[in-house]
């Protein structure tokens, strides 16, 4: 650009603003408060919680015998070494004594970290009670994309108040 018009520009500029104030700056800064990374990720459990269980959907299960559930794609022969004891878990949790919302939690929990710790078999005690949590379980965990088989576990194991957890580790490595 020309020189000459550049001087111009600038003392044109200059009588235009002569007399203007400046305004001054807000010091009040609008920006989100920061979360808490606890409670940011209890709602995330939450989440993954109610959308992956909901408690008026009824799968078909057996009315005699031990509670056993396998997914229409696994072979019927899991149930069979679930039963027997020939896999044994990894991770226990343990659900007495809790509500069915925070149930649903820790079952989500342990779903999540059995995957990330590449353990297929879980143990799950929901105990005797009243039967809530034992009726329940089984309702949930059919609705779990990532849930293979279960099966009343073994004496070792907690017996008729508990539940061995057959979980799909390969599906979930390829879909998180």
């Amino acid at each position: 650009m020309n020189k000459k018009y550049d001087d111009d520009g600038q003392a044109l500029f200059s009588t235009l603003i002569q007399g203007i104030k400046p305004l001054k700056q807000d010091k009040r800064h609008f920006t989100a408060s920061p979360k808490n990374k606890a409670k940011l990720e209890e709602r995330e459990q939450k989440l993954h919680a109610d959308s992956y269980f909901s408690d008026t959907y009824q799968p078909l299960m057996p009315t005699e015998g031990p509670m056993r559930w396998v997914r229409e794609d696994v072979d019927s022969f899991e149930l069979k070494r679930l039963r027997r004891g020939d896999y044994s878990p990894d991770l226990l949790l343990d659900l007495h004594g809790l509500r069915q919302s925070e149930a649903k939690l820790e079952l989500v929990a342990l779903i999540k970290a059995a995957i990330k710790q590449h353990s297929p078999c879980c143990s799950v005690m929901h105990g005797h009670g009243s039967g809530i949590l034992k009726q329940q379980l089984p309702l949930w965990l059919a609705q779990h994309p990532q849930i293979r088989a279960f099966h009343q576990a073994p004496k070792e194991w907690g017996g008729n108040a508990a539940l061995l957890i057959l979980i799909d580790i390969e599906e979930a490595l390829f879909t998180s």
